[in-house]
C-alpha cells in the first residue's frame, strides 16, 4: 500500500484530466504504478510518461542494456517497486542472473562476463555515486557505442532516478511476487 491512493481509474481524475489519462493509457495500456501517483499532480503524469516511453522505445540502447541500466539504477536508489518489475523484464529480455545477482549484491564488477554489461553498470554506479562519469569510461562506451547511445544511457539513468524518487518518496511496494531487492 502507498502512502497515498493510486488514481489507477479514470472516474478518479477531473474530467480535464481526463485527456491526460487517456494518453498514458495508450503508450503504458494502464495507469498504475508510479502514473497513478503522479496523477495527482495534473499534467505531470503524462509528461513523465511520454519521456519514459521516449528513453524505451526511441533509444538506440538495445533490451538488454536498458533493463540492465533500469535495474542498476533502481538497487543504486533502493528503488524495490522498480527493481521488481524491471528485473523481469530484463530477464525476458536475455539478461543473465549472475548479472542480475551482481547488481543485486552490489557485487564485484569482474564477476560480469561481458565486458559491454559490466561498463553499463560501472556507469550507473559512477554516476549515481559520484555525480560524475570517469573519462575513461566515457570514452569507452563513445567508442563502442555513439554520443547518441551515452546520451541515451544516461537520460534512462536520469528517468528511472526520478521514477525511483516517486516510488520511494510514497512507499510504493512492487508486487508480492517480484523478485526481492534487499535494502538497508
Amino acid at each position: 500500500m502507498a502512502r497515498i491512493a493510486l488514481l489507477t481509474e479514470k472516474s478518479e481524475v477531473p474530467e480535464e484530466q481526463h485527456a491526460e489519462f487517456d494518453h498514458i493509457t495508450e503508450v503504458l495500456g494502464r495507469v498504475g504504478g508510479p502514473f497513478g501517483l503522479l496523477a495527482h499532480s495534473p499534467g505531470l503524469a503524462e509528461k513523465v510518461c511520454f519521456a519514459g516511453a521516449q528513453v524505451r522505445l526511441g533509444s538506440t540502447l538495445t533490451p538488454v542494456e536498458r533493463e540492465l541500466a533500469v535495474i542498476s539504477t533502481s538497487r543504486e536508489k533502493d528503488a524495490a517497486y522498480e527493481w521488481g518489475s524491471h528485473v523481469r523484464t530484463g530477464r525476458s529480455q536475455g539478461l543473465s542472473d549472475a548479472t542480475i545477482d551482481v547488481v543485486r549484491s552490489k557485487g564485484d564488477l569482474s564477476a560480469i562476463d561481458d565486458e559491454n554489461e559490466r561498463d553499463i553498470v560501472q556507469f550507473v554506479r559512477e554516476l549515481l555515486r559520484t555525480n560524475r562519469v570517469s573519462q575513461e569510461l566515457f570514452d569507452r562506451l563513445v567508442k563502442r557505442h555513439s554520443e547518441r547511445w551515452v546520451v541515451e544511457l544516461a537520460a534512462t539513468v536520469g528517468q528511472y532516478q526520478y521514477i525511483a524518487a516517486i516510488n520511494n518518496t510514497f512507499e510504493l511496494q512492487p508486487a508480492p511476487d517480484a523478485d526481492p531487492l534487499p535494502i538497508g
